[in-house]
């Protein structure tokens, strides 16, 4: 329900006017705004009163990320956000529906297949959130809306990075008690299970009214979430399994949001091509169609000042609704009232398609690009997971459609390649996975309806076209259920990790590490590994450098003993030459590499946690170590005070705890020089080495500092328009360090 605006409300929010209040609480306020445009938005506003506070205005850009990781396709659209000004505030969408709670009491519970419509929606909305890393831990019906197109999920005020408990004090809980999992109940580790025992909870809500625990006071509720069994009184006899599965206690026996889906999606006899809309009550329906409508009908009114106090300056109306009609609302009452929409996410209709050839970008600088930047690109709905890959005279970068390829020195479209269609019959767009030797790029892309065995694809730098190179290998598994994972290319021969066709389905047999000539497209040598293997979650993933003769390979293991593993294997044979545990502080949870960050020289390898880390390659044993006794600065006990080093010229380089920059030297450890960069050092971002500058992440990743290699000082600091996603990289030849952040990406001069 829209509510006049207050005598003290702001005018005006970066370029949007308030129309409208939409709530508020403790931490700030939600208005209606509409653009210059006429585009219809929801701004959230921080209290000015905490926004001094440095953990809650990080807590507002961590939610500001996952509502950008989310998208438009399963949330709210991140349309601006400014969490640097006085009073942060994010612009999202105003989404046309009404949130599950409402839609349930208007309705009555809703029908099973329904219920499955929605659950499977949301297992892939989930899915994205958790394919980078972030749990959304406030999952409940008031954060679900129901619209033509599908359900939304926003609200990302608590959710945060798995392993992530900077923002989270011990003993404290933080969620909804009605809807949380047991572990987060008792204030330990949330994970991706968590999230899926809040999603049967919602579904139970869905098929009910009532939620899995009953109502009351927020002890009681977390006691029995703790404790006691759920109320499944009204499911469906063809959810009971599966929803109890979900509601397990023990986040182990929970299935996954992939085999959620596979569980829920379409009863036997429901057609795989029916649209959202054919699952919803007319009801549901007419109210999405009222909501639509009536947000055009709200005109701005402002409620007077208290007696005595100082008035506002008048508040001078907009365009006339008609006009705004007339430039953007037109189209969308009319698709809402229609009631048209696809799950687009879950049936892709059409053949690919793809555009060759630059195309420039704006020439005008958008406000929110600094003055640092050299060019930008805007890329919607990038895919934060993958990393700017520098190849060629390119950069490419992936977004939720398909590959980028952008010229490296200007930032013009070189092309677009959207993913293949998988199968005919099922029409599922499958991303590719991509990787580059500098000057080629390589990519798997997974069959819906594997036929031949696995295949390696080179990628034509020219129009992104794909073009078979190695395989199919015909025992190899090359499906998109157990998708292949290429590692490295280096030297001419590409390495990966693909599982054998006969292996287990569970995963947990038929692993190989495998190695492929570029140029013949035969495979060289195959080594098996044991235990189940997730190629697609990073946190599993294996990660990989070569360095001569030597294929040095990380990878995590363990979910509650964990463990970080290096090993070393013969680039010729495959043979493991060694093998050790890394050492780890107990509640590292951020030591796992992503792709990239493994690194060594011709000597050594080099790995941060507790202290910098030197182990040999010949054999394993520890060269030296540094940082014992050092003041690290503020951080907590047993967590890292290392970031991920980077090493050049006989120097390696790492974020130290909350105090700056240190630069060892790598046949020693012996420190040659520390500094200060302006701010807390990211721990999780490896630095970029040039010939002049050093470049450091800031924690947060909200800004990068150039360090002077000669004078040791911070010579200047790019301030990221919101938050890069994790990682930059150098294209040494155009003298660019590129980076994203949200749908922009962005190149400064790298020197």
């Amino acid at each position: 329900m829209a509510l006049p605006l207050t005598h003290d409300d702001p005018q005006q929010l970066g370029p949007f006017r308030l129309i409208a209040r939409l709530g508020g609480g403790g931490m700030g306020t939600v208005y209606l705004g509409r653009s210059p445009g006429g585009r219809t938005v929801a701004l959230k506003t921080m209290h000015e009163q905490i926004a001094t506070q440095a953990t809650f205005r990080s807590r507002f850009q961590l939610e500001i990320d996952a509502a950008r990781v989310m998208g438009e396709r399963y949330g709210a659209e991140v349309v601006d956000a400014d969490p640097f000004a006085a009073v942060p505030w994010l612009a999202t969408e105003y989404v046309l529906g009404p949130p599950l709670d409402d839609t349930v009491a208007l309705c009555g519970p809703l029908p099973e297949r329904s219920v499955r419509a929605l659950g499977a929606a949301l297992c892939a909305a989930l899915g994205q959130l958790h394919r980078s890393d972030v749990v959304h831990r406030d999952l409940k019906p008031s954060n679900i809306l129901i619209t033509a197109f599908g359900p939304k999920v926003i609200d990302f005020g608590i959710a945060r990075a798995i392993g992530d408990q900077r923002l989270t004090s011990v003993g404290v809980t933080a969620g909804t008690p009605a809807f949380m999992s047991p572990e987060q109940a008792m204030g330990a580790e949330h994970t991706s299970a968590g999230d899926v025992f809040a999603l049967a909870g919602v579904l139970i809500f869905a098929a009910t009214g009532h939620g899995p625990f009953g109502s009351g006071q927020p002890a009681d509720l977390l006691y029995r979430v703790r404790f006691a069994e759920p109320d499944l009184g009204g499911v469906p006899a063809g959810l009971l399994p599966v929803l109890t599965r979900c509601l397990s206690k023990d986040p182990a026996h929970r299935p996954s949001m992939a085999e959620l889906a596979g569980r829920l999606n379409h009863e036997e006899g429901e057609s795989a091509e029916a649209e959202f809309t054919d699952y919803l009550p007319e009801t549901a329906l007419a109210e999405i169609g009222r909501r639509a409508t009536e947000v055009w009908q709200i005109q701005p009114t402002r409620l007077p000042a208290p007696s005595g106090s100082v008035d506002e300056a008048p508040f001078r109306p907009g365009m006339s609704r008609r006009k705004l009609l007339t430039l953007s609302g037109g189209a969308v009452l009319g698709a809402a009232a229609a009631g048209v929409g696809t799950w687009a996410w879950l049936t892709q209709r059409g053949e690919h398609a793809d555009t060759a050839g630059p195309r420039p970008t704006s020439t005008k600088r958008p406000t929110n690009v600094p003055s640092q930047a050299v060019w930008w690109a805007k890329i919607n709905n990038t895919d934060e997971t993958f990393a700017p890959t520098t190849v060629g005279d390119l950069i490419l970068v992936m977004n939720g459609d398909g590959l980028v390829g952008l010229e490296a020195k200007t930032g013009e479209e070189r092309w677009t390649r959207k993913w293949e269609i998988g199968s005919s019959a099922e029409k599922i767009k499958i991303a590719w996975q991509v990787v580059s030797d500098g000057e080629q790029a390589y990519a798997f892309i997974p069959e819906n309806v594997p036929k031949e065995g696995l295949s390696i694809y080179s990628v034509d730098l020219k129009n992104g076209r794909p073009r078979p190179l190695v395989g199919p290998i015909p025992d190899l598994n090359g499906a998109q259920g157990a998708p292949a994972q290429p590692l490295i290319a280096a030297d001419g021969v590409i390495y990966l990790v693909a599982r054998e066709r006969n292996g287990d389905p569970s995963g947990e047999t038929g692993w190989h590490e495998i190695a492929a000539d570029l140029k013949s497209g035969k495979e060289l040598w195959r080594q098996p590994f044991k235990g189940a293997y997730s190629p697609d979650t990073s946190r599993d993933g294996i990660v990989a450098k070569a360095v001569g003769s030597r294929l040095v390979l990380t990878r995590r293991i363990g979910v509650l003993d964990i463990v970080d593993g290096i090993g070393v294997r013969d680039t010729r044979t495959g043979r493991m030459l060694w093998s050790r545990d890394l050492p780890r502080e107990r509640l590292d949870s951020d030591s796992f590499l992503d792709p990239g960050q493994l690194v060594a020289d011709d000597d050594r390898v080099y790995f941060g946690t507790g202290q910098l880390y030197a182990f040999r390659l010949s054999g394993g044993d520890k060269a030296w170590a540094f940082g014992e006794g050092r003041d690290k600065g503020d951080f907590e006990k047993d967590t890292r005070p290392y970031g991920r080093p980077a090493v050049k010229d006989g120097v390696v380089y790492v974020a130290e705890g909350t105090r700056g920059l240190v630069a060892v030297e790598a046949d020693s450890g012996k420190l040659l020089w520390e500094t200060s960069v302006g701010g807390v050092p990211s721990l999780l971002v490896t630095p970029v080495i040039g010939r002049k500058y050093a470049y450091v992440a800031m924690d947060g990743n909200a800004r990068i500092s150039a360090v002077d290699l000669h004078t040791h000082k911070v010579a200047w600091t790019f301030r990221v328009p919101g938050v890069f996603d994790g990682a930059f990289v150098a294209h040494e030849r155009a003298g660019t360090l590129v980076l994203k952040s949200g749908d922009f990406v962005y190149a400064i001069p790298f020197e």
